[in-house]
This record gives structure tokens, C-alpha cells and sequence, in this order.
């Protein structure tokens, strides 16, 4: 098997920006279609491009599903799974997105505020029962961990007027 190819003195670059945009081919070694192995405009490293390339085999060419899938590195429901990502989003639908909450979504700077007063009242309080005092006045269940991470992050973080 080849080594995975790099595109020109930049290619570190290249490869910095798909791990910082989230669309690197963690299994590009997988890839293993003719064009991606020998021409230098295919990259196996870039997971959109070749999640594309994919999709356009099957629909233009009329491949079948498991030969292409199996060719590009990529499992059957994956196939299908890009193929409803295009579907619905076109290109963008393509790029991989982190998966859930993408900030503290219970703790709310009002919930924050209450349990630094109750800190600051009773320093001595376990975190286990401000987790039980946060659910009995908000009603939202909060993980002992995701309290203390917001408190440590509250005291690291300059206060604003």
C-alpha cells in the first residue's frame, strides 16, 4: 500500500486546517479509489472531498454502494448516512459536526450566581448537596462535575461591571 500522499510544502498546513475544521480522514490510509492514489487534487485526507467523490461515484457512474463504500473506506450506513447529509445540506451537510451540548446549557448565570451565594454563606457545603439545593430551586438536575467545573471556571475569569 502507498504511503498517504502530501500536497506541496503546505501540506501541514493543509492537514492543521482540516483537524482545526473537523473534516481530517482519520482513516484516510482506507481510501483506496485510483484517483485519490494517484492524482495530487485528490486528497484522502480531506473527509468532505471524499465523502463527495464517494456519493458522485454511486449517483453519476452508477457504482454500486458496497464496492464504492468499501473502495472509499467507509462503511455501508456511513455511505448512506453522507448520502442524507448531501441530501439535506448539500457540500455543508458533508462536514462533520461536533456532536452534543456545545456550551454549559443548565448552568445558567442565574444558577451560577445562586450557588456562588450559598458558597459564600456556607463555605463548608459539600457539592453534592448544592447539586441537591440547584434542583430543588430550579428543577434542573446538574452532574456534581459540571458544578465544579463551572465554579472553578467562575473564579479564573476576571469579573465584569
Amino acid at each position: 500500500m502507498k504511503p498517504i500522499k502530501t500536497i506541496g510544502p503546505r501540506a501541514g498546513a493543509k492537514i492543521q486546517a482540516l483537524c482545526h475544521s473537523g473534516t481530517l480522514n482519520a482513516n484516510a490510509e482506507k481510501v483506496l479509489d485510483q484517483l485519490f492514489l494517484e492524482e495530487e487534487f485528490f486528497d484522502p485526507q480531506d473527509l468532505t472531498q471524499v465523502k463527495y467523490e464517494m456519493l458522485r461515484r454511486v449517483q453519476k457512474e452508477g457504482a454500486a454502494i458496497s464496492t464504492t463504500a468499501s473502495i472509499f473506506g467507509v462503511s455501508r450506513p456511513s455511505f448512506y448516512k453522507a448520502q442524507r447529509d448531501f441530501a439535506q445540506g448539500g457540500m455543508y451537510g458533508l462536514i462533520p459536526r461536533r456532536r452534543g451540548p456545545r456550551r454549559r446549557h443548565k448552568l445558567a448565570p442565574e444558577v451560577l450566581r445562586f450557588v456562588v451565594q450559598i458558597q459564600n454563606q456556607e463555605p463548608a457545603l459539600k457539592t453534592l448537596e448544592l447539586v441537591k439545593r440547584v434542583q430543588g430551586k430550579f428543577g434542573i438536575q446538574v452532574h456534581r462535575r459540571s458544578l465544579e467545573r463551572a465554579l472553578a471556571d467562575a473564579k479564573k475569569k476576571p469579573h465584569q461591571p
